[in-house]
């Protein structure tokens, strides 16, 4: 079960905030400001935290460059009610993965803080083999042997994520979402870009495969007997 911690002053909305997160099977935990959501992650373990901006003690942009100071990649996603574009600049480049504005839509809010876990659980793994191959995602590199490919890295995170659960489809959508993020323009076609330079990069590897599932998305076949 993930644990996810909710730092939020409105006392309303963090209830709400808990009921939503806690009834799709999440473990919660709840505070009021920054200062003592530090204390919780030296007590706790936790997953993903939901972030308000403006709170007493220490607000959510102090606590989030507290955080990355200490190298703690927690995911993070601000929920605040500042909306101008500098307010979600400054989130981003103090260290948050992902910014909604108030009031937020339940179900987008869950389906970021999915997005957000899954993306968490991959980095984590860090390695991933397949038969002779290695993928590395610290180095974004794919190694066979002698053969060691640096690949860009929206290329790299496409593979990892399709080969860490081989014949599972994944539409285009949730391909977008995960590797380029819900709010990106990013098209079918850029898509299709980067699984055909994937498909050509690697023409030569029997250990996997990228299918393309007509009318939903693409799959990874793994061929670990290689």
């Amino acid at each position: 079960m993930f644990h996810i911690l909710i730092v939020e002053d409105d006392k309303n909305t963090r209830k709400l905030m808990n009921a939503i997160i806690s009834n799709e099977g999440y473990k919660t935990f709840t505070t009021e400001n920054g200062k003592d959501a530090l204390d919780i992650l030296d007590k706790e373990h936790i997953d993903l935290i939901v972030l308000d901006i403006m709170m007493p003690q220490m607000d959510g942009y102090e606590f989030t460059k507290t955080l990355r100071s200490c190298n703690n990649n927690l995911p993070i996603l601000m929920v605040s009610a500042k909306q101008l574009p500098e307010d979600k600049k400054k989130g981003f480049l103090v260290g948050t993965d992902d910014y909604m504005t108030k009031p937020v839509d339940e179900e987008e809010m869950l389906l970021r803080i999915k997005a957000l876990l899954r993306r968490s659980s991959i980095v984590n793994e860090r390695r991933l083999s397949i038969a002779s191959v290695v993928l590395d995602y610290d180095t974004l590199t794919v190694s066979r042997g002698n053969d060691v490919q640096v690949l860009p890295q929206k290329e790299f995170y496409l593979l990892y994520k399709l080969l860490s659960y081989p014949n599972k489809i994944f539409t285009r959508l949730q391909l977008m979402d995960e590797i380029w993020g819900m709010d990106s323009e990013t098209s079918d076609t850029t898509l299709n870009v980067h699984i055909n330079r994937l498909r050509k990069r690697f023409k030569d590897y029997s250990e996997f495969s990228l299918i393309a599932v007509r009318g939903l998305g693409y799959k990874a076949v793994r061929n670990d007997e290689v």
